[in-house]
């Protein structure tokens, strides 16, 4: 047996709040060491191991690389939220969740055992439940400006995006740090890391984002993966889980 995972991209209707669904299970037999990459989503996560009953986490951004054991038998569904949700959907701040996670009532958006049995269960139950929850107002400047942050993958600068949503980039950056606990610009560079995932995985070692040139590409790889390029396209023992979940990641 193997590590399983599968992943689905989300509907239209949703896709402002949502990058993607997760499916993991480690049924190789044994506890599996891994490396979580910073990949600018806030996940909410379903997680169960063993005997043990199903617990509901939310982890904020991470800015780093950190180290995970894959206990054997365990299983993970995931919710990749982009951050227009962490305002309109979980109604608080992460700010003081920065490369760490909290726990969440097990009842907070009420999964069920069923929910998890397949990645097309999950993503039924976690859509209705988004939709069910929607707001029907949004703030335009917000939505035009995570539009163009993803959109971009990070490429466009502080400045640009400020001009585009005519929005002062004091004030973006106030709101994200008190949001999110990171600023634009920061957070800016990790979406940009994260599109360089699967040109790496697919053994493109040279910059495809906007880095300066490829020693610039090869130092931003470094600071956040905390290996080179080549060393995170080999992926040994498949520790980089991004790395081999993106070649799941359907188009």
């Amino acid at each position: 047996m193997e590590l399983s995972i599968t992943s689905a991209l989300p509907h239209p209707s949703i896709a402002h709040f949502v990058h993607s669904f997760w499916m993991l299970e480690n049924n190789t037999g044994k506890d599996i060491p891994s490396t979580i990459l910073p990949n600018g989503m806030v996940d909410m996560t379903l997680m169960k191991t063993g005997n043990r009953g199903w617990e509901l986490f939310i982890r904020g951004i991470d800015t780093e690389s950190s180290q995970v054991v894959i206990e054997k038998g365990m299983k993970i569904c995931t919710i990749g939220l982009k951050l227009l949700a962490v305002e309109y959907l979980l109604g608080d701040s992460i700010k003081t969740v920065l490369n760490e996670g909290k726990p969440l009532s097990n009842d907070f958006w009420q999964f069920e055992e069923s929910d998890t049995s397949n990645i097309e269960s999950f993503c039924h139950k976690a859509t209705q439940q988004i939709k069910s929850i929607s707001p029907e107002n949004i703030d335009n400047r917000k939505q035009q400006l995570f539009e163009f942050i993803y959109g971009s993958e990070g490429s466009m600068t502080v400045k640009e995006l400020s001009e585009k949503v005519f929005w002062s980039s004091r004030q973006i950056n106030r709101y994200f740090n008190q949001q999110f606990g990171i600023s634009l610009k920061a957070y800016c560079n990790i979406l940009r890391f994260r599109a360089s995932f699967k040109h790496i995985s697919e053994g493109k070692l040279f910059p495809e984002q906007n880095f300066t040139d490829q020693n610039h590409f090869i130092k931003e790889i470094k600071k956040y993966a905390g290996v080179t390029p080549k060393e995170l396209s080999k992926n040994k023992d498949e520790r980089f889980i991004d790395i081999l979940a993106i070649k799941k990641l359907p188009t």
